[in-house]
């Protein structure tokens, strides 16, 4: 496929302005692909979500709700504004219920996120397992999990977090296979083999 192709197919690429895009740009921009990022400034268009990874957030949205305190949701799939050049989106998060002004939001301040979660996908391995993490602390969200999924099993493996808040930095806390059962940010426990059953 030549450049000309993908121009004919897509229509121009837009270019980047000299200081990268900003959390603006991100949501004024006309016709970006559902779920693009902004990191560092560069938009990040999302491949297609695979069956897997589907189950897996289905799992874990299913799971946080069953003991969410009332001053929490669950949310997922939305827009995280950690500053002008980064907004990522993690596949679920629980932020404080205080957060959700009104029906059409389409983003949450970082300050109310409490637990990012990513689910790792081949296609953004480095980002789900190095850069949003790294960003996500600096940020100072006080929880974060990483979800691995390898194999022929459906089952998810969980790695917890929690920020260190001297050093900006996760400490891991766990690595969880069958059960995920812990104290922050509220009392979870999660059958991880109920994705089994889905």
């Amino acid at each position: 496929m030549t450049a000309e192709s993908v121009e004919q197919q897509h229509g121009r690429w837009p270019v980047p302005p000299p200081n990268g895009y900003t959390v603006d740009d991100l949501f004024a921009l006309p016709d970006l692909p559902p779920h693009t990022e902004l990191i560092d400034g560069s938009l990040i268009f999302v491949s297609p979500q695979r069956y897997r990874h589907l189950l897996a957030i289905k799992l874990l949205e299913r799971g946080l709700e069953q003991t969410l305190p009332s001053e929490l949701k669950v949310v997922r799939e939305m827009t995280v504004v950690i500053d002008k050049s980064n907004a990522p989106e993690p596949d679920i998060s629980i932020i404080r219920a205080s957060a959700i002004t009104d029906d059409d939001l389409s983003r949450f301040p970082v300050q109310d996120v409490l637990l990012a979660i990513e689910v790792v996908s081949p296609e953004s391995e480095s980002r789900d397992r190095t850069t949003k993490p790294q960003k996500y602390a600096a940020a100072g969200i006080p929880n974060f999990w990483r979800v691995e999924q390898s194999g022929a099993t459906r089952r998810p493996v969980i790695h917890v977090y929690e920020l260190d808040p001297m050093t900006k930095a996760y400490v891991h806390m766990g690595l969880h296979r069958d059960q995920i059962k812990i104290s922050k940010p509220y009392p979870i426990d999660i059958d991880l083999t109920a994705i089994d059953a889905l």
